[in-house]
């Protein structure tokens, strides 16, 4: 089973900048796609972003053009740049992973992390 780890996440002012990171580790597995969920108290969670092991991303229209996902492959990282946050991002990302195991390489596999808070308030 694949374990992800999230940092990053805390209190930024109106207008601000915050990075968020989740790495994931294990044993024998290859990624196939990472991605960033959030969700707010009393909301649905929404997809934010995703990026798949060769460079192709998603970014959802709430946050086109503020946010930048990536996906560092030798380290199993991917990362979420927040730019002009505003109070509507306050929610819980939580980062997920598509992956596979090298004994099984046709199955596809899910992870999920345990979410870090991003509060945007002045």
């Amino acid at each position: 089973q694949v374990q992800l780890v999230e940092s990053g996440g805390g209190l930024v002012q109106p207008g601000g900048s915050l990075g968020l990171a989740c790495v994931a580790s294990g044993s024998h597995f290859s990624i196939d796609s990472m991605e960033w969920y959030r969700q707010a108290p009393g909301l649905q969670r929404e997809l934010v972003a995703s990026v798949t092991s060769r460079g192709t991303t998603y970014v959802a229209d709430s946050v086109k053009g503020r946010f930048t996902i990536s996906l560092d492959n030798a380290k199993n990282t991917v990362y979420l740049q927040m730019n002009s946050l505003h109070s509507g991002d306050t929610a819980v990302y939580t980062c997920t992973a598509r992956y596979y195991v090298d004994s099984a390489p046709w199955a596809d596999l899910n992870s999920w992390g345990q979410g870090t808070q991003v509060t945007v308030s002045s």
